[in-house]
């Protein structure tokens, strides 16, 4: 099974001088509106919107939703004007700012060999900029966008790396593959305790000698020392485990974050594409997770409550995509009301108090189990419908 290294950009594969650049780029974005707005009244904006998004869960509002929706009325613009403005400083403003940074020396031949090991590559970096800037700062590192598989920016994730669930995001829109998954980068909050949350390995960069003691960082060095980490460890050993209940939680709370990301731009002709006759389309897929969630997994999360050791059924749900002509509903409509009923999903989940998840059940299925177990099926089987997603997509 392939590794999928997830790598950091800010100070892991690129010299950003954080404390110079960030200031600069605000001062700089705010400037390109002064010939129509105070400077002041934008920077203001941009802090709050910036705030905004690290404290976004909403699952169905993509970062750029949330930073227009707190930008654009403080300032008194529209969507379509901030657009254009923001489309002109990235390509005539921003730019100017590369001399702040500075290229890692390390980072190139890293990469390439990573590429060579036949590694599935993700730039991991928090997503609060649009992607024209992003893909900028990924070339000023001396890499090419296409090395990489995915980067993370503001159009199309929902989360920052603050909450777990930016990680199973990112795993989610890549496929939620089998196999090793390891997380790089130099922030021990954002990097690395956020990640372990998700149950992923992770790797330290130590930007200075010593930069934290302890064995919180777990391995950790330079780049040079990540390739030596990888050539001598058992790959198979960072396969992420999912079964703890934080884990179970973060990928129930990012699957709207993930569909939304993979669907939100589909034509109605996408939505009923038929590619095989064995295959589902993507409405009747959503169908099928908006049914299973609304009959299956609330009924089976609320027999804990109704009763001890309830017996769990299992419904024979691959008959109903025929049985309730799945392929004539509306996809974007369906959806939503996933969503809906995976809210109140969430809502049993976190209501259920620590011991109540390791309540004892009989599965029809799978026999004796417990709480924990139960939703951890249906966090496997949220995983297994997104791969079915992202696969057709990669079809069509």
């Amino acid at each position: 099974m392939k590794l999928t290294l997830l790598l950091d950009l800010d100070e892991t594969l690129l010299n950003t001088n954080q404390d110079i650049f960030f200031p600069a780029y605000l001062q700089a974005l705010s400037t390109n509106f002064a010939s129509f707005l105070d400077p002041k009244l934008v920077m203001r904006a941009l802090l709050s919107s910036i705030e905004k998004m690290n404290q976004n869960q909403d699952a169905t509002r993509s970062l750029k939703d949330v930073f227009s929706d707190e930008f654009c009325p403080m300032v008194g613009m529209s969507r379509e004007a901030l657009d254009t403005h923001i489309d002109d400083f990235y390509s005539r403003v921003f730019p100017s700012l590369r001399g702040i940074t500075s290229q890692i020396p390390e980072v190139q031949p890293f990469v390439d060999w990573a590429v060579a090991q036949g590694y599935r590559l993700v730039v991991a970096t928090d997503p609060l900029l649009p992607r024209p800037a992003t893909r900028q700062r990924v070339q000023w590192a001396g890499l090419e966008p296409e090395q990489f598989e995915l980067i993370s920016t503001f159009e199309d994730f929902h989360f920052l790396k603050n909450y777990p669930a930016y990680y199973a995001e990112v795993l989610g829109r890549i496929g939620w593959q089998d196999g090793p998954v390891l997380m790089v980068g130099n922030d021990m909050e954002r990097d690395i305790m956020s990640a372990r949350k998700l149950g992923l390995a992770t790797f330290f960069i130590e930007t200075e000698s010593g930069s934290t003691s302890g064995s919180e960082a777990g391995p950790r060095g330079a780049l040079a020392d990540l390739r030596r980490y990888l050539e001598t460890t058992d790959l198979a050993s960072l396969t992420p485990s999912l079964k703890a209940k934080d884990a179970i939680m973060t990928v129930f709370s990012s699957t709207p974050a993930v569909l939304d990301g993979l669907l939100r731009n589909l034509s109605t002709d996408d939505w009923k594409r038929k590619l095989s006759a064995s295959e589902w389309t993507l409405t009747e897929l959503i169908c099928h997770l908006r049914d299973t969630e609304r009959e299956v997994h609330l009924m089976q999360l609320k027999l804990f409550s109704d009763k001890d050791e309830p017996f769990i059924p299992r419904p024979d749900t691959s008959v109903w995509a025929s049985q309730r002509d799945y392929l004539h509903e509306d996809g974007p409509t369906a959806l939503r009301e996933f969503n809906d009923a995976r809210l109140a999903t969430l809502e049993i989940l976190y209501s259920t108090p620590a011991e109540g998840w390791g309540r004892k059940a009989r599965h029809a299925i799978f026999g004796p189990t417990d709480f924990r177990e139960v939703a951890g099926f249906m966090a496997d089987h949220d995983r297994m419908h997104i791969h079915q997603a992202w696969a057709l997509l990669k079809k069509m």
